[in-house]
C-alpha cells in the first residue's frame, strides 16, 4: 500500500454556475449504496481519444500485472469481500474484462476499431463521486527514497515501527478496526502524539531517519526504498495502520496560515520544518492515522495493496471497500506538470492500490513514480475530475478466460 497526498490547492474541472456546495470528498456512501452507476443506452460515453493516444508500454505492463493478480487464487477468495456489489460485476466478469481489454487494445488497428469493440462488448460505469455527479478529488503519491539506519545513531533519531501484535484489522480489506486490549475488547487507538510519547511501541523500531518529517513522509506513503549507511538498500512497505482520523499535513499548514495555498508543496513544507520544526510537528500530530511497516522484496517494490508492482501514471489508489480491485478504468482530470503547470490527464488506468487517506468514492490517488521528480509531481497534484470503469457484458465473459484456466475457444474482438 502506498499513499502520499501533500496537495497543492488548485483549480477543479467541471465547475458549474451557480457553484456546487463546498466539496466533501470524504463523504461516505449511504448504507448499501453502490459507488458506480452504469451509463444507459442514451448516455454518451467519455471521449477516449486522449487515452487511446497516450497508451504505451507502461499500460501494457500494468495490464499484465493486473492479469497476474487475477490468476492468483487469493484474488477470487478476496474479491466478494473487497467489492461487495455483485450488481456491478462478478469475479469472472472482472478478470475477463482485463483479458478482453488487453486484447482489443493490442489488436485494434485504430481508435475507431478500438472504441467500437469497447462499446459493443463492455458496459461503462461512472463513479457517483462525492456529490452523486461523478466528482472525485485526484491527489498524487510516489515511492520515496530516503537515507536511513537500522539502528539509532547520531543523525538517525526518528523511527518508523513494525506492526504491533495488538493491531486489529480486517483480513480482507485491511481496514483498521482498533487496538485489542483483551481477548474480548478492542478499543480505538490513541492519538499520534500519545502513541509517540507513551513509548508503547518501544522495541518495534524498524528503521531510523534523519528528521521527524522524513519518518512522517514515509508513513504517509506507506512504502520506501531505504539507503543504508553501509551502501546497501532495504525496501519497506505497509503492514497496517491505526483507526485514527487522517488529516493532511498540507491542509493543516494552509489552514493555520503557515503556508500559502498557492505555494503549497513538499519543498515548502521542508523549508518550514527547517526554520520552525515545532509548528510542523504540531501539524503532523493532527493526523491520527499511524502506519506500520515490514521489509519487502525489492523485486516487487513499490507494490500496491494487490501485491503487484504499481506503475507510473497507470496505477490508481481507491477505497477498496467501494471500488472493484484490479478494475480497468478511464480517468478524466488534470495533472500537475513541470513548473507547477496543469494539463489534461485523460488516461486508461488500473485500480491497483489503496491508501490511509483514500476513503469514500470521492477520493483517488495517482501513482506518480519513484524519486525526487515524482515527489514534485505528487506534491502538486490536487484536482477534481471523474472516473469510469469498464466491465464485459455477460455474453462475452466466457470468451475471454484467464490463460491459466481452461475455457471455450476465444472469439476475436469485433473490428468495427
Amino acid at each position: 500500500m502506498l499513499a502520499f497526498c501533500l496537495a497543492t490547492i488548485g483549480g477543479v474541472i467541471g465547475c458549474e454556475t451557480p457553484p456546487e456546495p463546498v466539496a466533501d470528498f470524504a463523504k461516505p456512501l449511504a448504507p448499501g449504496e453502490c459507488a458506480l452507476r452504469k451509463l444507459d443506452a442514451n448516455e454518451a460515453w467519455p471521449d477516449l481519444t486522449s487515452a487511446w493516444s497516450s497508451r504505451d508500454a507502461y499500460l501494457e505492463a500494468a495490464l499484465g500485472k493486473d492479469q497476474s493478480w487475477y490468476e492468483s487464487p487469493s484474488s477470487r477468495s478476496r474479491f466478494p469481500q473487497m467489492f461487495p456489489f455483485p450488481e456491478v460485476c462478478t469475479w469472472d466478469q472482472a478478470s475477463s474484462s482485463v483479458v478482453a481489454f488487453r486484447q482489443i487494445l493490442n489488436e485494434s488497428a485504430d481508435q475507431t476499431a478500438f472504441t467500437s469493440a469497447l462499446k459493443q462488448m463492455f458496459d461503462c460505469w461512472q463513479t457517483k463521486g462525492w456529490n452523486g455527479k461523478g466528482g472525485v478529488l485526484f491527489t498524487g503519491y510516489y515511492a520515496p527514497e530516503f537515507k536511513a539506519s537500522l539502528t539509532k545513531a547520531p543523525g538517525f533519531e526518528f523511527p518508523i515501527y513494525r506492526r504491533p501484535k495488538e493491531l486489529e484489522s480486517n483480513p480482507v480489506t485491511g481496514q483498521a478496526l482498533g487496538r485489542r486490549v483483551s481477548e474480548s475488547e478492542v478499543l480505538p487507538w490513541p492519538s499520534r502524539a500519545a502513541i509517540l510519547s507513551s513509548g508503547m511501541l518501544n522495541g518495534l523500531e524498524l528503521a531510523w531517519f534523519p528528521t521527524a518529517l522524513d519518518a512522517y513522509i514515509v508513513q504517509i506513503n506507506g512504502s520506501a526504498k531505504l539507503l543504508l549507511p553501509d551502501g546497501t538498500v532495504m525496501f519497506i512497505g505497509y503492514a497496517g495502520a491505526t483507526d485514527g482520523a487522517y488529516v493532511g499535513l498540507g491542509t493543516s499548514l494552509v489552514a493555520s496560515g503557515h503556508i500559502d495555498a498557492n505555494g503549497l508543496n513538499l519543498a515548502a513544507i521542508r523549508r518550514l520544518a527547517e526554520r520552525d520544526p515545532t509548528t510542523v510537528s504540531a501539524a503532523m500530530d493532527l493526523n491520527n492515522r499511524f502506519t506500520f511497516f515490514q521489509e519487502y522484496d525489492g523485486k516487487t517494490w513499490p507494490a500496491g495493496s494487490l501485491g503487484v508492482q504499481v506503475t507510473d501514471k497507470v496505477s490508481l489508489a481507491t477505497d477498496k471497500s467501494v471500488y472493484p480491485p484490479g478494475g480497468v478504468m478511464f480517468v478524466n482530470t488534470q495533472a500537475s506538470g513541470s513548473g507547477g503547470s496543469r494539463q489534461p490527464f485523460q488516461r486508461f488506468m488500473l485500480d491497483q492500490d489503496t491508501g490511509g487517506a483514500i476513503r469514500a468514492p470521492g477520493r483517488a490517488d495517482i501513482f506518480m513514480g519513484i524519486g525526487s521528480a515524482a515527489e514534485t509531481l505528487a506534491g502538486g497534484q490536487y484536482c477534481e475530475g471523474t472516473l469510469y470503469y469498464f466491465f464485459l457484458k455477460n455474453e462475452y465473459v466466457s470468451q475471454y478466460p484467464l490463460p491459466a484456466r481452461k475455457a471455450a475457444v476465444k472469439v476475436a474482438a469485433p473490428t468495427g
